[in-house]
């Protein structure tokens, strides 16, 4: 008799759900909720994020070895790590009528995401005669904040970062 499956274990900060007020570190928005154009409320979602600022180091037998600067950003959510341009400025606020998405990765998991990333990018970028030491200086845990809106011509959800619009599928 075989042993039923168990589902993977929750990650511990994987909190998600409806909350009526909360305080988050949020990635610092540049669309504030109020600055959303709507016909009636603006709900919130928070999804989870984790961004590292690291390092790639190359050893070079003859000269000095070559470091490659990386900022990774893990979607706790989706489970994907992307590079992004620079670290993000952070804040805690307090949300109203927010919906948090729940991590989906461990901290151990995260770090893997992150560790895995940059060592694809640096072999994408150089040639390397050996393995590319993967160190990161700072990490910081961070919500992305998504405004929903409802319009005339169907609800949209407004990126509170870089401020872009997509209508909001069914």
């Amino acid at each position: 008799m075989s042993t039923p499956r168990r589902p993977p274990a929750t990650p511990s900060d994987a909190a998600g759900g409806r909350r009526e007020r909360t305080e988050l570190s949020v990635i610092t928005p540049t669309i504030t909720r109020e600055d959303v154009d709507s016909s009636g409320r603006v709900g919130a979602v928070a999804y989870p994020y984790r961004v590292y600022d690291g390092v790639a180091t190359i050893e070079r037998p003859v000269i000095a070895d070559r470091d490659l600067d990386y900022v990774v950003t893990v979607d706790r959510a989706r489970r994907l790590a992307v590079q992004a341009d620079t670290f993000p400025e952070t804040q805690m606020r307090s949300v109203d009528d927010v919906l948090v998405i729940p991590s989906e990765l461990s901290d151990a998991q995260t770090l893997r995401k992150a560790e895995d990333a940059v060592f694809k990018w640096t072999l994408r970028t150089v040639a390397v005669g050996s393995e590319p030491d993967v160190t990161f200086d700072r990490s910081v845990d961070a919500y992305k904040l998504f405004w929903i809106a409802s319009r005339p011509d169907g609800d949209v959800i407004v990126d509170s970062v870089r401020g872009t619009e997509s209508p909001l599928a069914d």
